[in-house]
This record gives C-alpha cells, structure tokens and sequence, in this order.
C-alpha cells in the first residue's frame, strides 16, 4: 500500500468493521470512544425492538391469536437483548431506576409472585395505569417471567389467561415504552452517544474520560456477571446451592444471560480486525492476558451443556460451574485492576461491590 492510500485510510472514519491490515494507522481513544458507542447505540436499538416485539406478542396471545410457547419464547429473545447490555448499562438506564423497571434481581424474598398476587386482589380488571404507578418489581421482565414460566401459573387455561393477561400485556407495554426512550436518548446529535463520542461537553472534559466511563461500565457488568454466578452456585453462602435465587430461574436463561452479556464485552474489546478497548493496550502485556482470558471464560462456558437448574444438583456440574465462574473472577481482575491500569482509569466506587 502506497502513502497516498495510508494518508487516505487515516482519515476515513474508524468503525468496528475497520480491518487493522495494510498500513495500520493508530487508532485514537477517539476513535475507539466512536466503535464502541456505535456498537452501543445498536444494541440498544435492538432491546428496544425486541421489546416492542414482546408487548405486540402479549396483546396477540391474550387476543388468542398466538399460541403460549410463541410469547415464551419471545421473552426469551427480549430477555437476552437486555442481558446482553450488562457491560454497558450507563447513560439514560442508569437514570430513574430504570434498570430496576426491567428486572428485579436478586429476588430474595420472592417479591415478585407476592406483589403480583397482591396488586391484582387489588385490581382484578388491571388497567395500564395501575401498572404505572406500581412497584417497579411488578414492570418488568422478572414478573412477565413470573406469568408465563412459573409451575403455579398455567396461561393455557382460561380462568387463569383472564386473570393474568391484563397485567401481561400492561409489562409488554411498559416495556415497549422504556426500552424506546432509553434507546432514543442514545441516539442522535443531543444524545448520550454523541456525549460519549464528541467530547470535550458538559458531560465529559475529553476522550480519555470517556473511555474511562465506558471501561467502567464493563468492569461493573463483570462484577454483576459474577454475582449472577456466584449466588446460585454458593460462593456467597458456604456452597449451599440455591438454585430459587439464580437469575430468571422459573424460564431457566441464567446461563443465557451470562453468555449474552460476555459476548457483548468480548465485542467491546475487540480483535486483530475490529477496533475495541484491546487497541488502547497495543504492545503491552496486558492485551495478551485478556486475550487469553477471554478465550479461557469462552471455552469454560462451552461445556455447561445443561442449563443451571440441571447443573447445580450434580457434583460435575457444579464443577464445571465453579470453573466458569473462576474464569470470571480472572476476567474481572484484569479489566479492573491490570487493563485500568493500563490505560490510567481510576475505577473508583462499583455499584455491586459488596452486595
């Protein structure tokens, strides 16, 4: 490749497509700000559709226009989208309890069946109003999975489609509504992603300090990630599994959760030909160790096989669960403590440290 074309490549906007062949121009926080924040705002975008996609599917199935088994797993789908924005939850779901209004997680004391039972004794024609001014526990995705996966539930039959599909289709809507204005105050030249990307801003004072706050985002998702984990399986407890505390255990998706949200990190991170948080490491040791850490978690989940309420009982199983969850641990050491360094962000107070 000539010098014209080098000087012509570097001044081609950077995108997580960009190949890092030929003349390979360094990519600036900058540009790395802008691939993340594009693959960002594009996972936002599908949660929102996703959602939109759930609240349509709950009107059709309570109008008996769609089987059971077609919502069922249409949850499943939307619950994944927002599962994977675990590495990314900043900017408008940070704000207003909003990440509380699409799951409510951990779920100690089965808050969920309690309040759901409760509001509709007090409001057996439920209207989309009541929904709004309730719970956020009552909003989201953990009380719609309440109402189409648990064993005391049975959608299929009509006493119990009546009384449950008013509050079903006020969650798909809820929903819908949420997941559209948070992915709309992303988008756009006033939105957080033009925050993110376009600094200096009211916001933040340079690039550098926006590729902290995202950084720190994704060392908070691995810390969440691991909790996700950690509880089901014990570590909190003395190895006393408690498989009624894993997330979304009634439609059995923790796992699901956990591989939707490392996906999206390892995206964000980057390889040979994508840009990511990886080329702000160029050359250092580090870039090498999160390669293979990486790889390591990957290969560890691949052999969960089985979903989580399968595994815990088994003592290979819960084997195989502790290895993925040390994988986790490593992951999360090095983003926090040797990447951070590495690219000179303070990491500060984490949301989930402790709980």
């Amino acid at each position: 490749m000539n010098t014209i074309s080098c000087m012509m490549l570097s001044t081609l906007a950077l995108s997580t497509t960009l190949a890092l062949t030929g003349c390979e121009p360094t990519p600036s926080h900058a540009d790395i700000n802008q691939a993340l924040v594009s693959e960002l705002e594009s996972s936002y975008q599908a949660w929102a559709e996703s959602s939109e996609q759930l609240a349509k599917a709950s009107q059709q199935f309570c109008a008996d226009k769609q089987p059971l088994d077609s919502l069922q797993t249409q949850w499943r789908t939307t619950f994944e989208h927002w599962s994977a924005l675990q590495p990314a939850q900043i900017g408008p779901i940070a704000e207003h309890n909003r990440a509380w209004q699409v799951q409510f997680w951990p779920d100690k004391k089965n808050l969920v069946a309690r309040q759901v039972n409760a509001l509709l004794q007090a409001q057996p024609k439920l209207e989309q109003a009541h929904l709004e001014q309730a719970s956020v526990v009552l909003q989201g995705l953990s009380a719609a999975e309440y109402l189409l996966f648990d064993a005391t539930i049975d959608l299929t039959e009509n006493s119990q489609k009546t009384r449950y599909c008013g509050l079903l289709s006020a969650i798909g809507q809820h929903q819908a509504t949420l997941a559209r204005t948070v992915s709309n105050e992303w988008a756009g030249d006033t939105g957080f992603s033009a925050l993110l990307s376009k600094s200096p801003n009211a916001r933040f004072a340079d690039e550098q300090e926006s590729t902290a706050e995202l950084l720190r985002s994704q060392v908070s998702g691995l810390e969440l990630m691991k909790k996700k984990l950690a509880v089901p399986v014990g570590k909190l407890t003395r190895d006393i599994v408690q498989p009624y505390q894993a997330e979304a255990w009634r439609a059995d998706a923790s796992l699901q959760s956990l591989r939707a949200g490392l996906h999206t990190l390892r995206t964000l991170w980057g390889n040979e030909h994508t840009l990511g948080l990886r080329n702000l490491a160029q050359g250092q040791a580090v870039q090498a160790l999160i390669d293979q850490q990486h790889l390591r978690t990957e290969q560890a989940f691949a052999k969960l096989k089985q979903p989580l309420q399968a595994l815990l009982p088994q003592e290979s199983g819960r084997g195989l669960l502790n290895k993925a969850y040390a994988e986790l641990v490593d992951l999360h050491r090095l983003y926090e403590q040797d990447l951070a360094r590495a690219l000179n962000v303070q990491m500060g107070f984490n949301a989930h440290d402790g709980d």
